[in-house]
C-alpha cells in the first residue's frame, strides 16, 4: 500500500506524514515499512508509532535523530561527493525509466512543500526495528558512494545493492520486488 502523504500541505510537517502514514495502515498487522528517498524522514516516525517487523529504505535520505530535513544536505556532507549535476528532473530522477512512464510520472507529480524543513524531526533515536537499506547504483541523486557512507556512520550497517536509478520502483519494478520479498521471508 502506497499512503498518500500531505506533501502539499504547507501546514503539513513530519509528525503529519507519519499520521498518514499510521492512518492508513489501520489494524494491519505484520508490517513492512518501505521508504524510498524522502520518506527516509517519515518511517522511523512510523516505527515508534505502530508495531513493525522490518523498515526497508530505498535510495533514501537516512535521518539522524533531530535533524530538520533542511539540515540533511550539510549534516551529510552531500556537497563534498563527487556526482554529476543534472538540471532535468527527467535526467536526475528517471533516467533509466521508459520515456513513456517518466512523462506519466512528471504528470502525476506532486509539490513537495519546503514550509516546515526547518523544524527538527521529532525523532530521539533511531527505532529498535531491523532495518534494511537498498542502494541503487546507477543513482544520480544519491551516488552510491555517499548512500554507502552516510548509512554506514548513521546506522551502522551496509545497504544491499540493486541496478538503477533513484526511482527502482518505476525503472527495476522486478529486481526491487524480489528485493523486498526476500528481506519478509528473512523475517518469516
Amino acid at each position: 500500500m502506497a499512503p498518500d502523504l500531505p506533501c502539499e500541505d504547507d501546514s503539513a510537517g513530519l509528525p503529519d506524514y507519519a499520521n498518514a502514514v499510521v492512518e492508513a495502515i489501520g489494524d494491519r498487522m505484520d508490517l513492512v515499512v518501505v521508504a524510498q528517498s524522502f520518506g527516509g524522514f517519515t518511517a522511523p516516525l512510523v516505527c515508534e508509532r505502530v508495531a513493525v517487523d522490518l523498515v526497508v529504505l530505498v535510495a533514501p535520505m537516512v535521518p539522524d535523530p533531530g535533524e530538520a530535513p533542511a539540515d540533511y544536505w550539510t549534516n551529510t556532507r552531500y556537497e563534498d561527493e563527487v556526482r554529476e549535476s543534472y538540471d532535468d528532473t527527467i535526467a536526475l530522477f528517471y533516467q533509466d525509466v521508459p520515456p513513456e512512464l517518466a512523462a506519466e510520472a512528471m504528470k502525476r507529480g506532486r509539490t513537495q512543500s519546503e514550509a516546515r524543513m526547518h523544524e527538527p524531526s521529532p525523532l530521539t533515536a533511531w527505532p529498535d526495528v531491523p532495518t534494511r537499506v537498498v542502494l541503487c547504483r546507477d543513482d544520480r541523486l544519491f551516488p552510491p558512494s555517499f548512500i554507502r557512507r552516510v548509512v554506514k556512520e548513521r546506522l551502522s550497517i551496509t545497504p544491499d545493492e540493486i541496478d538503477g536509478g533513484h526511482t527502482p520502483a518505476l525503472s527495476r519494478p522486478k529486481e526491487l520486488a524480489e528485493c523486498l520479498e526476500a528481506y519478509r521471508d528473512d523475517i518469516g
